[in-house]
């Protein structure tokens, strides 16, 4: 008999919920905020930088964070606010590196804004993170 024959019922239902539980946390779990903070930006803040980033934003992060980057766009989900990219309050960090992991790994699950790690390259996300802090409020 195979052992996944002698585990029985109860054994593959107590495998499933440890499966379920690991893959849950796994998909969760965010680089530390201090690890985080400690990437540094490769990328120059220059034009030809920023028009990749702000391509990438267009296709990426307009329907919710909306044009100008004010959180405001009318097809976000309806029961979720997005970050005003503008201000100077950064609930996930406001380093470049923290940025970065945002945009790679998403906004926890409370915010629910999924991570584009697999669907852009890091270079990309490096303009992205500069287009993003392009957006901000000059200071006065």
């Amino acid at each position: 008999m195979s052992q996944r024959c002698a585990l029985g019922w109860g054994g593959v239902s107590v495998a499933a919920l440890v499966l379920g539980a690991c893959l849950t946390v796994r998909a969760e779990q965010q680089t530390p905020r201090a690890e985080a903070a400690k990437l540094k930006n490769p990328v120059a803040s220059n034009a030809a930088s920023l028009a990749a980033g702000q391509q990438l934003y267009q296709k990426y992060c307009r329907f919710c964070h909306g044009t100008t980057g004010h959180g405001d766009s009318p097809t976000a989900p309806k029961d979720i606010k997005p970050s005003n990219l503008t201000d100077a309050v950064w609930d996930r960090g406001s380093s470049d590196g923290e940025i970065f992991v945002v945009i790679q790994e998403g906004a926890g699950p409370d915010y629910r804004m999924k991570g584009l790690k697999g669907k852009i390259t890091d270079q990309d996300t490096w303009n992205l993170v500069n287009y993003v802090r392009s957006l901000a409020a000059p200071a006065k």
